[in-house]
């Protein structure tokens, strides 16, 4: 690249040009570097709660997310007009700049295997949450905290019907 002197209407701005008479503008704040290492991407907590919480709700043989008081109060919210359910109840995230460590509120199907549903949840937060946000997932710490027992259900339905 030759520096050539601007003419005489142009603005003197001492950066170099190249011989087709456009003018290169050079960044010392690292206009050299990759557009994708400028600046700091930050993810918010809430951010791998849903992802989370999307990602364990998928997983066979998961009824729900979060303990009773928590499933209780998202069952009055979810029913008022305008309400839409919370996908990251029953799950708490540490977001790092780099790193996350999860906490999952289960509840489980009657039957299934407890163990194999934790092992098939992590494997799914895992992926996922690494997989949309970058971050390295150190820990997923499960807790069962319910069984959905097939009788359940009927309770269910009277409770909606008393409610009506």
């Amino acid at each position: 690249m030759t520096t050539a002197t601007p003419a005489v209407n142009e603005p003197r701005t001492g950066d170099s040009k190249p011989a087709t008479g456009t003018t290169t503008i050079e960044d010392s704040s690292g206009a050299d570097s990759q557009p994708a290492t400028r600046g700091k991407t930050s993810i918010a907590d809430g951010v791998v709660e849903k992802i989370a919480g999307m990602a364990a709700r998928e997983v066979s043989g998961v009824h729900a997310l979060g303990g009773g008081l928590a499933r209780t109060l998202g069952a009055v919210r979810d029913r008022v007009p305008g309400g839409r359910p919370n996908v990251a109840r029953g799950v708490k995230v540490e977001v790092g700049e780099r790193q996350t460590v999860i906490d999952l509120d289960i509840v489980v199907e009657y039957g299934v295997p407890i163990t194999d549903v934790a092992s098939d949840i992590r494997e799914n937060v895992i992926a996922a949450v690494e997989r949309m946000t970058g971050l390295e997932v150190v820990e997923v710490n499960i807790a069962a905290v319910d069984v959905h027992l097939p009788f359940d259900e009927e309770d269910d339905d009277d409770a909606e019907a008393r409610v009506q």
